[in-house]
């Protein structure tokens, strides 16, 4: 098969990291797998040259970005038209709300392109005023109609596409993420070097919030927990692993704590390399008001540490309430799952193993590229009985 994929950006966000995993092994199969991608905005980082190393056939296509640009988007558009009459794809697969609209919309002039989009969640309600979300749902709702199948990462994220009236169950498939979880499963042992980073001995307990400082994130709730914990657990620093739009009001609420606290209290800023950090990691904490299925807590499964995290989205198809971790909906909630992980060290172990066993049975870069493969073939399929 020609595979023409297309994302906004290739940041070290989830979507990237599975078109990393996934794509080298589609290649190994003999499929030609063609990535387009925009530009990360500032901070947020760039796997564009990691992609070319991994020997992917990967484009930057100009114009294309996250936010609102109409010269931009309409470079992107005539861009993508150009790429994929020169490419001649037997499926194109697309990501995301602004890739999914342009590169679909540029598919137009090809009426007998088999059409696949993923959601990794969405910003389809609770993001912008109830008109604008409207119009988003109309948008989405519109370009459904011209496509094969509609992936989403999660059942929750499915759930939410059927209520919404963005698609039907017949067009729905549910495809989980899917990692290179090697570097992850790989660790056994602590190694020093996120210490060595922060500075701290090894009696600290390292708790990381990993992943974009954006407002869905909601990351200042991981200050909120901190500071509920700080006295009654000396040992505790929490480690921030990522940039974003709200790194101003991170470095404002550590500036706010006490001059002891702000010592524990550590903003690392994007790291691409992260598997290695793992090793000195007590606990992931995940705050967001909002997610699809988030590949932090699949990477943290993987390399056995449990997690804290929201009960939103598709977090739960990933965390077993008191198995792998804990979740909850307020700042207590997270802070009294969170004590619990910091208090009984054995336990917190047992629940990383749990963890780790279930990452490797569900979430394997091989696993996707199965799925994908596929999915692929059988959208294809579809379209050559349709005509």
């Amino acid at each position: 098969m020609r595979i023409a994929r297309v994302l906004t950006r290739l940041n070290l966000g989830g979507p990237a990291r599975q078109v990393l995993a996934s794509d080298p092994l589609l290649g190994a199969r003999g499929h030609a797998v063609r990535i387009f991608t925009g530009t990360p905005e500032p901070g947020e980082g760039d796997l564009f040259e990691r992609a070319k190393e991994l020997g992917l056939d990967v484009v930057r296509v100009p114009g294309l970005a996250r936010g609102w640009s109409p010269v931009g988007n309409l470079r992107a558009r005539a861009f993508l038209r150009e790429a994929l009459a020169e490419f001649k794809p037997d499926v194109l697969h697309t990501h995301a709300s602004k890739a999914g609209a342009l590169a679909r919309s540029a598919a137009a002039k090809f009426p007998g392109l088999p059409r696949v989009h993923t959601f990794h969640g969405h910003v389809l309600e609770g993001y912008f005023a109830q008109p604008v979300s409207k119009g988003l749902v109309a948008v989405e709702r519109k370009l459904a109609e011209s496509t094969d199948r509609i992936v989403a990462v999660s059942h929750a994220t499915a759930d939410d596409l059927v209520r919404l009236g963005v698609t039907s169950e017949d067009k729905l498939v549910v495809v989980p993420p899917g990692i290179d979880l090697e570097p992850f499963v790989a660790i056994e042992r602590p190694t020093g070097e996120l210490r060595k980073l922060v500075g701290a001995g090894p009696e600290a307990q390292l708790v990381v919030v990993l992943g974009r400082l954006a407002e869905v994130k909601r990351p200042e709730w991981a200050i909120d927990v901190f500071e509920l914990l700080a006295e009654r657990h000396p040992q505790l620093q929490v480690v921030f692993l990522g940039d974003g739009d709200q790194r101003g009001l991170i470095e404002r609420r550590i500036r706010a704590l006490a001059p002891a606290r702000q010592e524990r209290v550590h903003l690392l800023g994007a790291v691409e390399n992260v598997a290695p950090l793992f090793a000195d990691m007590t606990a992931v904490l995940l705050t967001s008001r909002s997610e699809g299925m988030p590949v932090a807590l699949i990477e943290a499964a993987a390399a056995a540490r449990p997690v804290v995290a929201t009960r939103v989205g598709g977090v739960p198809e990933i965390v077993v309430e008191e198995r792998t971790g804990f979740l909850g909906n307020t700042v207590d909630e997270l802070g009294y799952g969170l004590s619990q992980l910091l208090e009984s060290p054995r336990n917190s172990a047992a629940m990383g193993q749990r963890a780790r066993m279930r990452a490797q049975s569900r979430h394997s870069a091989e696993a996707l590229a199965n799925r994908l493969e596929a999915l692929y073939t059988a959208v294809i399929e579809a379209r050559r009985c349709a005509s």
